[in-house]
């Protein structure tokens, strides 16, 4: 399995190490509860190298981005970015991903690890004849995530750039110093992340993915994929494989006004136009300890009436109860609504919740 350039480093701290769309990645390096806490609390450090990224470069750049994908990015303005799907003819959805606009004609797209090949294989299918060039970056590029609520602390002194003047979902190009100061490297600086905190993620050249890390890793904590896992469940952000899969379209997955306006032809609208939701993912929560997992069945309470499964759950840290997301039946996903999951044959107590579970007071 390939390995990102941070391998070594993650060695050098004991990592434990799992398989992740397809990469040998970091799950944790001592305590996953710490790691967690860490970012809730203070700063996380996170290795996503794994992560792809696709350059869109050209005259119909935006045109073609608009075809390719369910949302309008031709409006997208420069140094923002764009959270998005990609979906097959039926609406199935191939990806979830996040778009950057570098410039009028330059944007990058990041999808997912495990779909990086479906995306770039979905990209040069849909090219036509639009005046665009693709360029597969992925083994490129490196990408640190520096999470929490000093992560604007942590990093001002390293940019030559203001971080404090992106917005949420905004990025810009900026130089970082290297931790000893005898090398400066160039960072896309992007506000985004998947933890449900403030958060920056450096993109960098691959070459310097080392150098990033050891400019920041002092200052924050390691944490690897299971703290990942746990804060975003908290964030109720949705994961693909769990939540988002090609069994599904963006209308169950609560994105149909990313299309809803859009006058632009693409891949996937004739069969998402008019569509109803056959299930939702709705969030669940309960008061006794037992923790829901992905698979386990959700039943209307006091019934046998399968009304869901569950697609991710867990303990949640921050909140000290059972979290989960699972697919429902729309007629059954009322805040309040009572219901059981079948944990191990067994049926426990759970209630669908509003989500995010969780939120950041300065959010």
């Amino acid at each position: 399995m390939p390995q990102t350039p941070l391998f070594a480093k993650h060695e050098a701290l004991n990592a434990s190490f799992t398989d992740f769309g397809g990469w040998t990645m970091p799950l944790k390096y001592a305590s996953e509860l710490e790691e967690h806490r860490a970012v809730r609390n203070d700063v996380g450090i996170f290795d996503l190298s794994h992560m792809g990224e696709i350059d869109v470069k050209g005259q119909d750049a935006a045109a073609f981005l608009d075809y390719a994908l369910i949302s309008n990015m031709s409006i997208l303005k420069v140094g923002k970015a764009k959270y998005s799907m990609i979906v097959d003819e039926n609406g199935g959805i191939l990806d979830d991903l996040i778009t950057y606009r570098f410039d009028d004609d330059h944007f990058m797209v990041v999808p997912n690890a495990g779909n990086t090949a479906a995306v770039w294989a979905a990209f040069e299918a849909r090219k036509g004849d639009f005046d665009v060039e693709l360029r597969n970056d992925s083994e490129a590029t490196g990408l640190v995530a520096v999470q929490g609520p000093r992560s604007l602390e942590v990093l001002t002194p390293l940019l030559d750039g203001d971080a404090s003047a992106l917005e949420y979902y905004s990025g810009a190009w900026m130089t970082l110093s290297s931790v000893d100061d005898a090398k400066r490297v160039d960072v896309f600086v992007a506000r985004t992340g998947y933890t449900g905190e403030d958060g920056f993620e450096l993109f960098c050249a691959a070459e310097d993915t080392v150098a990033v890390w050891d400019a920041v890793i002092d200052a924050g904590t390691p944490c690897g994929l299971a703290a990942r896992d746990s804060l975003r469940l908290e964030a109720s952000m949705p994961l693909y494989g769990n939540e988002l899969t090609v069994d599904i379209t963006p209308v169950e997955a609560g994105m149909g006004r990313a299309f809803a306006k859009k006058e632009a032809d693409f891949v996937g609208k004739q069969a998402l136009t008019g569509r109803e939701p056959s299930v939702v993912i709705a969030g669940l929560t309960s008061e006794q300890r037992r923790a829901a997992r992905q698979g386990s069945d959700v039943y209307l309470a006091g019934t046998e009436d399968k009304i869901g499964v569950v697609t991710s759950g867990q303990p949640s840290p921050t909140l000290g109860y059972p979290v989960a997301l699972a697919h429902v039946d729309p007629a059954h996903t009322e805040v309040g609504t009572e219901v059981e999951i079948d944990i191990r044959g067994r049926r426990y107590p759970f209630t669908i919740a509003a989500t995010p579970f969780y939120t950041r007071e300065d959010a």
